[in-house]
């Protein structure tokens, strides 16, 4: 039976084949300088032919001082457009859309990634799971980075891409100047919700100078920190929402948590129907008080419950990415009458240290 999910879904002029989205994911298979490999297109290739309607990129450093994880595709410079064309146009040969995710690490880097050098961020504010006390930006560099976001857009752009996702959530700095945790200026910069925004704003101003205004860009963005005390929560995060869908911005998708926090944006022990879906109701919310398409992520595993987020108005795509490193082709398996995901939510692949590549562990063990 034809259901919503997989009918097409018109996303700012893109056609896309159904309203399944891949969920930026990290996938450590760019080389070590943030070049692409045969074997990153291959993988984007698969996912292609696996039949999801939208794919986004694991997220790329708009500068060099903005690499949060090794042989992350990158976007900070001219000589990256070459690569990146041609795994848009391998994508694209498979008749799918892809959105290259814009992205800086801020204090979420390793500092052996900056050359030795303390990674920066809005704030010195201490990072517990690094172990790093970032310096904070002076006035210029933040207007550097801002500029950034805008040429590694121009360069998505010129690479083909069908649109580019600016990571605004899980941390990294975007959400780093939103959150009262890691934003504690007390200048233009921060201070209050007003100016809390103003490096959001300006990242997106500065990304549609470079791409114009009929070209797809949409954020990230964390409905809640889920810290124990302050950080970004659901009524301020729909306000960013909002201003960002007064300045021209075309989707949103929501997920929350960042490397310290208490909920994590990927977790583990989804079991059940009920443990899926966690960002269901800020979706929700998000769905009801604004215009623009709302992308849900957040631990969704089967058929049903995807369906069930779009009948009930929960959302308007929905996205996987721990599901499709598992099984590329899910969307093909749904289509099929499969209704939930092998994925078992270990997060094995996420521990990237200790693998080649980012894989299923869980699958490669089962083939052993």
């Amino acid at each position: 039976m034809q259901t919503m999910l997989f009918e097409p879904y018109t996303l700012k002029g893109i056609t896309l084949a159904n309203r399944l989205v891949r969920s930026a994911t990290y996938e450590k298979n760019a080389d070590e300088e943030g070049f692409v490999t045969p074997g990153l297109i291959e993988m984007y290739e698969a996912l292609a032919r696996g039949g999801v309607g939208l794919i986004i990129t694991g997220g790329a450093p708009v500068h060099p001082t903005g690499k949060f994880v090794p042989q992350m595709v990158a976007a900070y410079d001219d000589k990256y457009i070459d690569g990146l064309s041609k795994l848009v146009s391998a994508v694209h040969a498979q008749g799918g859309k892809i959105a290259l995710q814009i992205a800086h690490g801020g204090r979420q880097c390793y500092p052996e990634l900056l050359n030795g050098e303390l990674p920066m961020a809005p704030s010195a504010v201490y990072e517990p799971v690094l172990k790093t006390t970032p310096r904070e930006m002076a006035e210029e560099e933040i207007w550097t980075i801002i500029r950034a976001f805008g040429d590694a857009a121009r360069r998505a752009k010129a690479a083909g891409f069908d649109g580019v996702q600016i990571h605004g959530a899980h941390g990294y700095l975007v959400s780093q100047f939103l959150s009262s945790h890691t934003n504690r200026r007390e200048d233009a910069w921060g201070g209050d919700e007003d100016r809390r925004f103003r490096f959001a704003a300006e990242v997106y101003k500065a990304i549609r100078k470079e791409v114009g205004s009929d070209y797809l860009v949409f954020i990230k963005i964390n409905t809640n920190d889920h810290l124990c005390s302050g950080g970004l929560r659901p009524d301020e995060s729909l306000r960013v929402a909002q201003r960002l869908q007064a300045l021209g911005i075309d989707a949103v998708e929501v997920s929350g948590g960042m490397y310290e926090s208490a909920l994590r944006p990927a977790r583990t022990k989804i079991l059940h129907v009920e443990d899926e879906a966690y960002f269901k109701e800020p979706a929700g919310m998000f769905k009801m008080s604004l215009k623009i398409p709302v992308i849900l992520v957040g631990g969704i595993r089967s058929r049903s419950v995807a369906e069930d987020m779009l009948d009930k108005g929960y959302a308007d795509l929905i996205s996987m990415a721990r599901p499709l490193i598992r099984e590329p082709d899910l969307p093909k398996k749904f289509m099929s009458g499969k209704d939930k995901s092998d994925c078992e939510s270990c997060n094995a692949c996420m521990f990237f240290r200790r693998l080649d590549k980012v894989k299923c562990v869980q699958l490669q063990k089962l083939k052993e």
